[in-house]
């Protein structure tokens, strides 16, 4: 099944994550991403803490191409399992 969107959850500040959600049918996937892999895609500078959303959401449409690829190659992480996302996902 395709994934679809889901939702914003936040910024951890802590663990330098961004995470978020997406969809296969009723199951919610979730997904984080590292906040330097978002910088690096923009190619700025690095953004503040209360922009990350912001940024999420211009990148948005990237990054979840990217979750979907992962899902697809069922690259999950952790427990419960997801799907994380760092700079290196997205080097051709």
């Amino acid at each position: 099944m395709t994934l679809t969107s889901g939702r914003f959850i936040g910024h951890e500040y802590d663990r330098m994550i961004v995470r978020f959600s997406m969809h296969d049918g009723a199951r919610e996937i979730p997904c984080a991403i590292s906040t330097s892999a978002m910088d690096d895609l923009e190619g700025g500078p690095q953004v503040k803490p209360d922009q990350r959303e912001a940024q999420f959401i211009r990148l948005r449409d990237r990054i979840e191409a990217c979750a979907a690829s992962k899902y697809r190659a069922t690259e999950f992480e952790g427990s419960p399992p997801g799907l994380v996302l760092r700079g290196i996902d997205f080097r051709s």
